[in-house]
């Protein structure tokens, strides 16, 4: 069973958006996978985003997909929401994924805007719906139009809004006006997709995080959430200032590299990329340490 939510926090707060460790050879490694998954329950965090975009999940299988979710869910599926990413640029194949995640017993979906076909809103709308209708299980929408090429318009998150399996949206739209009438007309509950917008999120109606730097910075992570929820909004902006080199450094090139290199450091499991990332230089190495350093994180 998943942990218990509300419907205002259907995933809990913090969230981490795991990245897929492999082992030397490339292959899946599912004990790295449970060892990490465990580190960062134990951190804080009330959920997992598996098999996202910083899981690697266009260079995995649809095998490897559920495996991992089958393991990470074996380690800590009874202290935290397992979230399977099931979004694809293929509706049918999404449907097939989030069939699969529910299988395998994930407590929800992510599901990301189709990417590079670059849909119509109408598409958009009986994507989602569709994958929606496909389970049981709560459902995640994610809003990155940098990534996909086509924003979530606010009217169509309103229409997705009436599912009643379509719960949250993950939002990495980076535009706070937006963001702003879309929370207020759509009821969703609203997860900050952008570490750097994380604070000013919350101050026009998100209820939480969905991370990327939550693999280093959890427990100030929700340090952030917890002061500002109870209306200290001095300490909120404190932690917020504090993080703002780790926000930056783990952002200067592609997140999971980055992600991995910060791992490796801290003696995590991780492991290489898959193709085509690519592991950060020595000079990139030195600079992110720079920046976690900066930013209190321990190495």
């Amino acid at each position: 069973m998943a942990p218990t939510s509300t419907p205002q926090t259907p995933f809990g707060r913090v969230l981490t958006a795991m990245v897929t460790p492999f082992t030397a050879d490339g292959a899946l490694d599912l004990d790295g996978a449970q060892r990490l998954a465990t580190h960062l329950v134990d951190a804080g965090n009330d959920g997992l985003i598996i098999n996202g975009t910083t899981g690697e999940s266009p260079t995995t299988s649809d095998a490897e997909k559920a495996d991992l979710v089958r393991a990470v869910l074996e380690a800590v599926g009874d202290r935290a929401h397992i979230v399977a990413g099931v979004g694809t640029n293929d509706t049918h194949h999404s449907i097939e994924l989030a069939r699969a995640a529910e299988r395998t017993g994930a407590h929800g979906l992510l599901v990301v805007t189709p990417y590079y076909n670059k849909p119509p809103q109408e598409g958009l709308y009986r994507h989602f719906t569709a994958v929606a209708d496909a389970t049981e299980l709560p459902v995640m929408l994610y809003d990155i139009p940098g990534r996909s090429g086509v924003p979530i318009n606010t009217e169509t998150l309103v229409r997705l809004a009436e599912h009643p399996r379509i719960v949250a949206n993950k939002d990495a739209k980076g535009d706070l006006g937006r963001a702003s009438w879309a929370i207020a007309r759509s009821g969703l509950a609203w997860y900050s997709g952008d570490d750097m917008l994380n604070l000013p999120l919350l101050s026009v109606g998100a209820v939480g995080f969905v991370s990327v730097v939550g693999h280093v910075v959890t427990p100030e992570l929700r340090e952030l959430v917890e002061a500002y929820t109870s209306g200290d909004v001095q300490k909120a902006t404190e932690i917020h200032q504090k993080l703002l080199p780790v926000y930056t450094g783990m952002f200067r090139t592609q997140g999971v590299m980055t992600t991995k290199a910060a791992l490796a450091l801290q003696g995590l499991p991780g492991g290489p990329l898959r193709p085509p990332m690519v592991e950060l230089t020595q000079q990139e190495i030195e600079q992110l340490k720079i920046d976690l350093a900066a930013g209190g994180v321990q190495l």
